[in-house]
């Protein structure tokens, strides 16, 4: 098994120095990593905020859940990324993803191809910049992209490049994650193109476990060096946890028992939630666990106990 490793979402702040003092509460408080998601909504930019917070801390990582391939060509995020990994002494860690949230599409006057097509690009984009990352020079010819000498320069710190963060809730995306990523980010499904009741579905304990089959099944041999990472959606540290389980359940209208299985919940005491953790890893391999800013706090004694075990 992995050692646990914590990671914190966050999306924006008030001004550059309450930024640069979350993230560097974000590193005293011993989480691994601050990732910044990549949408066209009420967020900052990721890769100007990720150089400030890596710029203001020393051993924390930065990186986006995730980077949508469709919002940037290879050449120019292969570019930044490597810049982004040089001037931090090799602390990014790579997410990408084929973009999911048709807000972005809309917004942003970019066609929304299907899933398919975007899967197929997102994987031949990751094959461009890993090339890119290699090698002095590019030339590439493919279904989605046509590049002609473009400078492989400059070459990021981390060998042969950042560690590749790829997740999804669908079997193909997820087949692509577990032949090509580092760390596997399992999702509840988003084909809808939206946050809306249906995804509650897809967070149930089955769903995981078929999951990570499929990831276990496409991985093969490699799979032991692969680490798992969840993306948290309820966490509440309580001294009462069936009270609040139960609240919870009735403001989502399903089942006590999904919320309490679902791999993205987190609910209880310090020592519950560690205890549900352990279990989780041992059941799911699940190591690298993302909570939200507004939890943070109230989560690092967890983060104190479990990180790097």
């Amino acid at each position: 098994m992995h050692p646990f490793r914590f990671a914190v979402q966050v999306s924006k702040s008030t001004s550059g120095h309450s930024w640069r003092e979350l993230a560097r509460s974000i590193e005293s408080l011993g989480y691994s990593t601050l990732f910044v998601p990549d949408h066209f909504d009420d967020q900052f930019g990721p890769l100007v905020s990720l150089t400030v917070a890596a710029e203001a801390t020393t051993t924390l990582r930065v990186g986006s859940l995730v980077f949508g391939n469709d919002y940037r060509h290879p050449v120019v995020l292969a570019k930044e990324i490597a810049t982004l990994d040089l001037l931090s002494g090799g602390r990014v860690e790579f997410g990408i993803g084929a973009g999911w949230m048709s807000a972005d599409y809309q917004q942003a006057g970019l066609a929304e191809e299907s899933p398919g097509v975007r899967i197929s690009r997102m994987e031949e984009s990751l094959a461009v910049m890993r090339s890119l990352w290699a090698d002095s020079s590019t030339t590439w010819t493919g279904d989605h992209y046509r590049i002609t000498g473009a400078s492989g320069s400059p070459s990021p710190v981390q060998q042969p490049h950042p560690p590749v963060i790829i997740g999804g809730g669908g079997r193909r995306v997820l087949g692509i994650a577990a032949r090509q990523a580092d760390i596997v980010g399992v999702n509840p499904s988003l084909t809808a193109g939206r946050i809306g009741p249906e995804v509650l579905a897809t967070t149930t304990a089955e769903y995981y476990r078929d999951r990570v089959a499929w990831i276990r099944e496409a991985a093969g041999d490699r799979f032991d060096s692969l680490e798992l990472q969840i993306l948290t959606f309820f966490v509440q540290v309580v001294p009462d946890r069936v009270a609040a389980v139960e609240r919870l359940a009735q403001l989502l209208g399903i089942d006590p028992a999904d919320v309490e299985g679902s791999p993205i919940a987190l609910i209880g005491s310090v020592e519950e939630i560690i205890d549900t953790l352990r279990r989780r890893r041992a059941e799911y391999g699940f190591s690298y666990i993302v909570v939200h800013e507004g939890e943070m706090e109230a989560f690092a004694p967890v983060v104190a106990a479990l990180a790097g075990s």
